[in-house]
C-alpha cells in the first residue's frame, strides 16, 4: 500500500479546513491496488496452565531483542527474520505486523515464517499463542502500562467494562489492502465495509471469555462495538452509501472525542467530551498540530480505518495457520473490480448487521446466505492469486469447509 510522504508533523492546524486537508492527504492514497498486508494479534498463555497470568517480565525475556520499547525501553526492537515487527498490547497480547507485499503468496509464506519464529521464542519460555479472538480463560488484567493506555482506560471506564475487555483480553486479525485507483476507490471502500458482517460471522472464534460462555460468537467485536460509538462505529453504512469517503472520514475524525492528549507527565487523559473539532476551536491551552491529528486518528477504531490504505479490523484471531484463509478470501474478493462489485452486491443486504454478526454469527440466515456467496466468489477468484499449489489446495479446502458451514446456516 502507498505510504504517506514525510510531512512537517509540527505544523499548527489553524482551522477545520486545514485539518480536513491534512486528513485527505494522509488517509486516502489512491493508485494501483498492488500490495496486501496483515497484522496478527494473539493472547499469550502459560503452556502448562493457560489460566495463569503472564507478566511483563516474562514476556520481555521471551521476546528478547524483538521486544518493543513499550515493554523494555532498552530493547533494540529488531524485526523478525522476514520483516515482521513485534509489539505488545496492554493486556500482554503479542502482535506481528507484516510488511505489505505485492504477492499474496509471498505475504503468506513470509508472515508464517515470522509467526513460526515468534512461536519458537515463546516456546523456549514455556509460553504459547492463543487460538481465539478473546482470552477464554482469564479476566481482563493490565500487563503493559503507559500514559496512552492509562488515558484509554480512564476514558473507557466512563462507559462500562467493555473498554478493559477490549484492551486486555481481545486479539484480532487485520488485513490491509490498497485503496485502489480513483475510479475504483469508492467501490473498494464500500465493499471493505459491506463484507465485514458476513465474514465476521463466518470467522468468529471468540465465544468464551474468562472461563465462561459469553452468549456472543464474537465477544471481541461485541466489546469493540460497546466502547464508544463515536470512535468504533463503521464510517460507511448502506443508509449513507453515496457519501464521499473523504468527507465521511474527516467528519468522523473531527467529531470523535479525544482519547489522549500527550504531555510530559504521566497523565494524558483529556477533558471529558472534548472533540478534535473543539480542540481546533480553542478548547485546550495550545492549538493542535498535524502530529496531534495523526495521533488522534490512531485512537479511532472503526471496523475499516483508512491509513493511506484500507485497514480491515473486524476479524477475530484464528487458530494456527487458519489466519491465511480469511486473508486469502479478502485478497481474492479485491483482486479484480468485477469480483469486488459482485462481493458488494452480495453483502449489501447485510452490510449494517454488525451486532447480529457478533451475537449470532451464521445462525443469522441472511448473514449465512451472504457468506456463502462470498466464499463462492473467493473460490472462483482464488487461482488469480497465483498461490503455490500446496498453499492453494490448503486454502481452497479451508474455504470450502467454511462455505459448508455457511450453507448449513443458510438452510
Amino acid at each position: 500500500m502507498v505510504m504517506s510522504p514525510e510531512l512537517d508533523r509540527a505544523t499548527v492546524l489553524g482551522d477545520e479546513a486545514a485539518a480536513r486537508g491534512h486528513l485527505a492527504r494522509i488517509c486516502f492514497k489512491t493508485g494501483p491496488p498492488i500490495l496486501t498486508g496483515v497484522e496478527l494479534e494473539w493472547t499469550v498463555h502459560d503452556a502448562a496452565d493457560p489460566t495463569r497470568p503472564v507478566d511483563r517480565e516474562r514476556l520481555r525475556q521471551a521476546l528478547g531483542r524483538h521486544g518493543p520499547v513499550t515493554l523494555d525501553p532498552t530493547s533494540p526492537a529488531h524485526e523478525l527474520r522476514h520483516g515482521g515487527t513485534v509489539t505488545v498490547e496492554p493486556g500482554g497480547q503479542v502482535e506481528v505486523s507484516a510488511p505489505p507485499r505485492p504477492s499474496v503468496a509471498a505475504l503468506l509464506c513470509a508472515t508464517q515464517a515470522d509467526i513460526d519464529e515468534l512461536r519458537a521464542l515463546l516456546d523456549a519460555a514455556g509460553l504459547v499463542l492463543g487460538d481465539t479472538g478473546m482470552d477464554p480463560w482469564r479476566p481482563p488484567r493490565p500487563v503493559v502500562d503507559t500514559p496512552r493506555y492509562r488515558a484509554m482506560r480512564r476514558v473507557f471506564d466512563r462507559r462500562g467494562p467493555a473498554g478493559r475487555a477490549m484492551m486486555y483480553s481481545t486479539a484480532g486479525l487485520q488485513v490491509c489492502l490498497d485503496a485502489g485507483e480513483p475510479d475504483q476507490f469508492a467501490q473498494r471502500w464500500a465493499t471493505a465495509h459491506a463484507v465485514g458482517p458476513p465474514l465476521l460471522a463466518a470467522f468468529a472464534t471468540a465465544d468464551r471469555h474468562a472461563g465462561r460462555s459469553t452468549g456472543w460468537v464474537s465477544a471481541r467485536m461485541a466489546a469493540w462495538l460497546a466502547i464508544d460509538p463515536a470512535r468504533t462505529r463503521p464510517v460507511w453504512s448502506p443508509a449513507h452509501a453515496d457519501r464521499d469517503p473523504v468527507t465521511a472520514w474527516t467528519g468522523y475524525v473531527l467529531a470523535a472525542p479525544l482519547l489522549c492528549v500527550r504531555g510530559d507527565g504521566p497523565d494524558w487523559a483529556p477533558p471529558e467530551g472534548v472533540t478534535f473539532a473543539d480542540w481546533l476551536a480553542g478548547a485546550l491551552p495550545r492549538p493542535p498540530t498535524t502530529d496531534d491529528l495523526e495521533y488522534h486518528v490512531s485512537t479511532l477504531f472503526p471496523p475499516v480505518r483508512p491509513r493511506g490504505y484500507l485497514e480491515l479490523r473486524y476479524l477475530d484471531a484464528q487458530p494456527g495457520r487458519e489466519w491465511t484463509v480469511p486473508s486469502a478470501v479478502l485478497a481474492a474478493l479485491f483482486a479484480e473490480p468485477p469480483t469486488t462489485g459482485d462481493a458488494l452486491a452480495a453483502a449489501l443486504p447485510v452490510a449494517d448487521r454488525w451486532h447480529a454478526a457478533a451475537r449470532r454469527g451464521l445462525a443469522e440466515r441472511p448473514l449465512a446466505t451472504a457468506a456463502t456467496t462470498l466464499f463462492d466468489l473467493a473460490l472462483t477468484a482464488l487461482p488469480g492469486l497465483d498461490l503455490p499449489a500446496g498453499i492453494h489446495d490448503q486454502i481452497h479446502r479451508a474455504i470450502r469447509r467454511h462455505r459448508a458451514a455457511a450453507e448449513r446456516g443458510h438452510r
